[in-house]
């Protein structure tokens, strides 16, 4: 079997969008370039941002149609991060509410990439 273990975002400035998500992932990147940024996590995930202003740059898409997502263990995280990312000044799309899942809301990234903070998925 094969396990995806890295999310790739097109991003405008590798190095400012960085900037902004270490502020939420609460950890510095573990490279950082003109054209690049990758964070790693200890359950083996990696994150990375590829500037669209890269030389061998190549995407027929357009647009920030995908979500990062964190599931977190209980209403009272979903809380904690949906005000801390506010207090630090981060871009609220969609506030707190009950979807389907859970307790959730939606941040923005520098780029307009959706970040999800939510209950990991059960059937209750």
């Amino acid at each position: 079997m094969v396990n995806p273990n890295l999310v790739l975002f097109y991003v405008n400035n590798p190095i400012e969008s960085a900037l902004f998500y270490e502020k939420i992932f609460e950890q510095q990147p573990v490279a950082v370039f003109p054209t690049y940024a990758a964070f790693t996590f200890t359950n083996g995930f990696t994150f990375s941002l590829w500037s669209i202003k890269a030389k061998n740059f190549v995407s027929a898409g357009s647009g920030s149609r995908s979500e990062l997502a964190f599931m977190v263990s209980d209403e009272s995280e979903v809380r904690r991060l949906h005000d801390h990312w506010r207090n630090i000044g981060v871009s609220i799309e969609q506030d707190l509410h009950k979807a389907v899942f859970g307790l959730t809301f939606v941040a923005l990234d520098l780029d307009g990439h959706r970040i999800r903070v939510c209950l990991p998925d059960t059937d209750k």
